[in-house]
C-alpha cells in the first residue's frame, strides 16, 4: 500500500486511476513488491483514504523520509566521488571500490606476466587426482590470503563426497600451512619429497584446464548474479555443470 501511495502523487492519478494503472503495469507490480503478474485490483479505491488515515502524517513523514534517503545515495555527487574512486591505480588503492554495481569485487594479484591484476572474487576448487571430477568448489569473498583457506576446502570435499582426502597437492600460496590427518604436498622443496610425492605434486597443474573450461564453459568467466551469495551460487552450479558435462562424455566414449 505504501508503494501506492508514492505512485498516485508522482504521476497526478485518481485513487481509481492509480488503481487501474498498477493493473496493466508490470513495473509498478515489482515496485510495490509484487513477485509475480497480477490480474486483480491491489485494492479498492477507497482503501486509500481509509490508510492515509492510519499512516497519519508520522507515517507520510517517514515515506517522505525515505526518498530522501533514497536521494542522497543516488544523488549525481555521490555517483561522481564512487567515479573519481575507480580512477586510483590498483597498486594505491585501499578499501577501494572495483566496481558500483558489485561492492564484493576485489583485486586479486595474479602474479602473471599476461595479467598481473584480477577483477573479481576468489574461488577455490578441489579435484580429484586421478579422475579430475570437482569435489570441491566454494567462493572466498574479501580476498583472504590462500593458506587460510585450506582447513575449510578438505571439509566441504569430506561433505559432499563423502570420504575424508588424505593427500593435498597445492600450491606455493599454502607455504607453511598444515592440517590435522592431511599430507599437504607442494612444489618448492623436491629433495625433501620422495620420488612418488614429486609425481603427485606434478598433478597439481591438471587443475588449471579445469579452471579454464568453467571460465569459458560454465560461465564462471563472468558472474551476472547479485551479491556475495550470487558468488557462491555461481561457483556451485558451474562445477555441478563441469561434472555433468565430464559423466556425459563418459557415457558418450565407454
Amino acid at each position: 500500500m505504501a508503494g501506492l501511495l508514492y505512485l498516485e502523487p508522482t504521476y497526478n492519478l485518481s485513487d481509481e486511476a492509480t488503481c487501474e494503472r498498477w493493473l496493466e503495469n508490470c513495473y509498478w507490480h515489482y515496485f510495490t513488491g509484487e513477485v509475480y503478474f497480477q490480474t486483480r485490483l491491489p485494492c479498492d479505491p477507497s482503501s486509500f483514504t481509509r490508510w492515509r488515515n492510519r499512516l497519519g502524517e508520522a507515517g507520510l513523514e517517514e515515506l517522505l523520509a525515505k526518498t530522501i534517503e533514497a536521494a542522497k545515495t543516488t544523488s549525481p555527487r555521490m555517483m561522481l566521488e564512487r567515479a573519481e574512486q575507480l580512477r586510483i591505480p590498483y597498486r594505491k588503492a585501499k578499501n577501494k571500490p572495483y566496481a558500483l554495481h558489485a561492492s564484493e569485487v576485489e583485486c586479486i594479484s595474479k602474479g602473471k606476466s599476461r595479467q598481473s591484476y584480477e577483477l573479481d572474487v576468489k574461488a577455490g576448487i578441489a579435484i580429484t587426482a586421478r579422475g579430475g571430477l570437482i569435489v570441491g568448489a566454494r567462493s572466498f569473498p574479501g580476498n583472504p590470503y590462500d593458506g587460510g583457506t585450506l582447513a575449510e576446502q578438505p571439509e566441504q570435499a569430506e561433505i559432499l563426497s563423502g570420504e575424508k582426502p588424505f593427500t593435498a597437492i597445492v600450491d606455493l600460496g599454502y607455504r607453511g600451512r598444515s592440517l590435522e590427518g592431511v599430507e599437504i604436498l607442494r612444489r618448492g622443496k623436491p629433495k625433501l619429497l620422495t620420488r612418488r610425492q614429486w609425481s603427485w605434486v606434478k598433478r597439481r597443474q591438471a587443475v588449471e584446464p579445469v579452471i579454464g573450461y568453467l571460465k569459458d564453459d560454465c560461465r564462471l568467466r563472468r558472474n551476472r548474479l547479485i551479491g556475495v551469495p550470487g558468488d557462491a551460487l555461481r561457483v556451485l552450479s558451474g562445477a555441478a555443470g563441469y561434472n555433468l558435462r565430464r559423466l556425459l562424455r563418459w557415457v558418450v566414449f565407454f
